[in-house]
């Protein structure tokens, strides 16, 4: 199997992206792949969340990205058996460091390619929650992408400008990068308006659900308190057990589809 790059993206805050990448991430580790997470956030919760404090690191993705830092010399192990390219505040500067830069949309695109032959079967971005610089540059580096979506009226109203920029993204510096779908989060199966909204979506936008959707559990916000992902924190919640039903689906998918 190829490297399998995939970007989640929402510029909505609050529909669990980093918990969606934290989990998938462990779900696939423990499927025998070999996963490295991205943290593309300047808040670094992902890097916060499986347990490294970023006021205590010195290299990040910042470097990577405007320094041209090789990767492997930034990447961590965490506990749960994952790569990751950590972030710290000073990816805030990231932004407006690269606006001015020839080639900004594939400083992502290019990192990844050092890192070809580290073996990763998958790498996931947790893109920040805006469609800047950064976003443009994962959706540029990515395969497919996976939009994580709260069932509320409200949320996915944001859907429509990702899909836009998506398209752009596709006209000029990635038209490989697929739509993977959305994937519902913080789900509450008992009110037919979550139903509603799903079925909404995917009639509006013409986009794939994953299955099955992420339920909504207190276990999520213990998680990053222990600093693990709930794969580990808590084996046999019903949130974790469709994380690893999503992450099998989503092998699924990489395997059946040409390309890297």
């Amino acid at each position: 199997m190829t490297t399998t790059t995939l970007a989640i993206a929402n510029q909505k805050g609050g529909v669990a992206k980093t918990t969606t990448v934290a989990s998938l991430g462990a779900a696939l580790t423990e499927l025998g792949h070999k996963v490295l997470l991205v943290d593309l956030d300047p808040q670094a919760c992902l890097t916060f969340s499986l347990g490294i404090d970023p006021e205590d690191l010195e290299l990040s993705v910042h470097h990577v990205l405007t320094k041209g830092l090789d990767p492997a010399e930034v990447i961590i192990e965490t506990e749960d058996g994952m790569h990751l390219l950590p972030a710290t505040i000073e990816l805030a500067r990231a932004e407006a460091d690269l606006l001015t830069r020839t080639g900004r949309e594939h400083v992502i695109k290019t990192a990844v390619e050092d890192l070809e032959d580290a073996g990763y079967d998958w790498i996931l971005l947790d893109c920040p929650p805006s469609l800047g610089v950064l976003t443009v540059a994962a959706l540029t580096a990515a395969r497919g992408v996976l939009i994580p979506l709260q069932c509320e009226t409200l949320s996915h109203r944001g859907v429509g400008q990702l899909l836009d920029t998506v398209h752009d993204v596709r006209r000029f510096t990635n038209r490989r990068l697929e739509v993977w779908g959305v994937l519902p989060t913080l789900y509450d199966g008992r009110t037919n308006h979550a139903r509603r909204v799903l079925e909404t979506i995917s009639a509006t936008y013409d986009l794939e659900v994953v299955e099955p959707p992420i339920p909504k559990t207190i276990k999520f916000a213990e998680a990053p308190a222990a600093g693990r992902s709930i794969l580990a924190t808590s084996r046999s919640n019903k949130g974790a057990q469709a994380y690893r039903e999503v992450a099998a689906n989503l092998v699924a998918r990489a395997t059946r589809r040409p390309g890297k």
